[in-house]
């Protein structure tokens, strides 16, 4: 049987995003298959786009997913047909069906619709990765968080306020600023117009732990405001050489590094389920809230793409996938 789907076509904008008909995927023995309802557009996906088809992602895009299972892999625990959920993919979710590690896979938490869960996933599987395993953030530590009404901006300072961390944020305009304190942020700075390192350091505030979605934009005043034993976390790889002061690391014997949700083995993403489902999902639908900017019919995954880029959204960007 076959289903629609949303392909690259070829390298280049979003004008490379066509329709297509493909084989619905059958699950392996570790995997399980959703029904998509709902996928989550993401940067990786728009970066997967302009690189072009290869042969070792799938043609599909699409990195999150909520709906219905489908179908269920002879190892798989504690799913069944019918079940609501969301889940993180490794690629595919632009289609009717995907397939993915049955640990990826997660309830639908309490009080959400499909819609509300699929801006969960590669939010949250990205903020616990960055946070508590790659940076090992300690009780009470403070965190800058760049970007912080992107998808996984909102996410990060509502979870991180909800554990007790101080919080600061960077935006790109004063409304987005105003939502970045309404989510939990103590101060959140123009990076357009405001040198918030100097500022976080008049005000005697440097930060352990910092999560920079910008390609390495802000390096400088990172370290800059950084704390003594401090973490860079970057999300973006970027195009351009990004200049560091190997000095000013050394001074504060900073860590820079990163990572990519994508390549992590399954066996480190579903440690990550595990904290998910223990720590954060009872807080979803309470102390942290869903933030959906607009949704699209799957067949305009182009326009998603273009207001993706254009970046003046807050919060998530989703296509319908089952109109139903």
């Amino acid at each position: 049987m076959q289903q629609d789907a949303i392909i690259i076509s070829r390298a280049g904008g979003p004008e490379v995003l066509v329709p297509a008909r493909c084989d619905i995927p059958q699950p392996a023995a570790d995997e399980v298959v959703v029904k998509v309802a709902w996928a989550g557009v993401n940067r990786h996906d728009c970066g997967q786009r302009s690189r072009g088809p290869n042969d070792h992602e799938s043609d599909i895009p699409g990195l999150e997913v909520s709906g219905t299972v489908h179908a269920v892999g002879p190892l798989a625990r504690g799913l069944e047909v019918g079940m609501q959920v969301c889940a993180l993919v490794n690629g595919g979710g632009y289609a009717e069906y995907v397939a993915t590690h049955w640990q990826q896979v997660l309830p639908v938490p309490a009080g959400l619709t499909l819609q509300q869960a699929a801006c969960l996933p590669e939010a949250a599987f990205t903020t616990w990765y960055n946070f508590f395993s790659l940076a090992a953030l300690q009780v009470g530590e403070s965190v800058l968080i760049h970007g912080a009404t992107s998808g996984v901006g909102v996410f990060a300072v509502q979870l991180l306020s909800a554990l007790g961390h101080p919080v600061y944020a960077t935006s790109g305009s004063a409304e987005k600023c105003a939502l970045a304190l309404s989510l939990g942020a103590r101060r959140a700075f123009n990076y357009k117009t405001e040198p918030f390192a100097q500022l976080l350091q008049e005000a005697g505030t440097p930060v352990d732990v910092i999560l920079d979605m910008s390609g390495g934009r802000h390096m400088e005043q990172n370290l800059a405001a950084l704390a003594y034993g401090g973490r860079i976390l970057h999300l973006s790889g970027g195009t351009a050489p990004v200049p560091l002061s190997l000095r000013a690391i050394m001074q504060k014997e900073a860590r820079v590094t990163g990572a990519m949700m994508r390549p992590l083995p399954a066996a480190r993403k579903a440690l990550v389920a595990q904290a998910l489902r223990k720590v954060v999902w009872p807080l979803v639908g309470s102390r942290i809230q869903t933030r959906v900017h607009q949704t699209y019919p799957l067949a305009q995954a182009s326009q998603a793409h273009r207001d993706m880029e254009q970046g003046d959204h807050s919060g998530k960007l989703l296509l319908q996938v089952d109109a139903a």
